[in-house]
């Protein structure tokens, strides 16, 4: 005797009861909290995102009663909390994009002949990349980063950031176009997509 498949209760589900049993939206932090951490730290650094993913969840908690139950997925809500958060960091995100132009790379490589070429590789394109993310507006870097870093699909960045699909793939576009001619032609989005 089989026992039967163990379904997944939406988030949407989650939310709903966890305005009449509030430590149920734990499960939400359980969920994502990770994803979140790591699209955060990614952009400002490890050192705020901690700070970061817990606001995030508290006002998303704070905020469940106006959660759109009728999307199942809380991913975009969160993530658009946490871009929205960010924005309050733009400042050290932008730093931090200079520090990664100036930082060394640190990759395990077997023999020494290949570390060095990848080292020199990865801190060129790490330079470059870090340069061209610094130099796009925050609209559209943040756009690209949510489609990029966090996995998220055209149309959950457009719920994100509570835009039109069409603005958002507008500033995909412009993102792609104006990296690729920082970048000398490489599509910086080929690798992530």
């Amino acid at each position: 005797m089989t026992a039967p498949p163990i379904t997944r209760v939406e988030d949407s589900d989650i939310v709903r009861r966890s305005l009449t049993e509030p430590e149920a939206f734990a499960t939400l932090f359980d969920r994502y909290s990770g994803m979140i951490y790591r699209y955060v730290s990614r952009r400002v650094g490890p050192e705020h995102a901690e700070d970061l993913v817990g606001e995030t969840f508290m006002v998303a908690f704070s905020r469940r009663r106006h959660y759109d139950l009728n999307y199942p997925d809380a991913r975009p809500w969160l993530f658009g909390i946490a871009t929205k958060l960010l924005s309050r960091h733009h400042r050290s995100e932008a730093a931090r994009y200079r520090a990664l132009q100036r930082s060394p790379v640190e990759e395990h490589v077997e023999f020494p002949a290949d570390a060095v070429a990848a080292g020199v590789t990865a801190q060129a394109a790490r330079k470059a990349l870090a340069e061209a993310l610094a130099a796009l507006s925050k609209r559209d870097r943040d756009a690209l980063l949510l489609y990029a870093w966090s996995g998220l699909t055209y149309e959950e960045v457009a719920r994100a950031l509570d835009i039109p699909l069409g603005t958002v793939r507008s500033r995909l576009n412009r993102a792609r176009r104006k990296l690729r001619a920082e970048l000398g032609g490489a599509d910086p989005m080929r690798e992530e997509a």
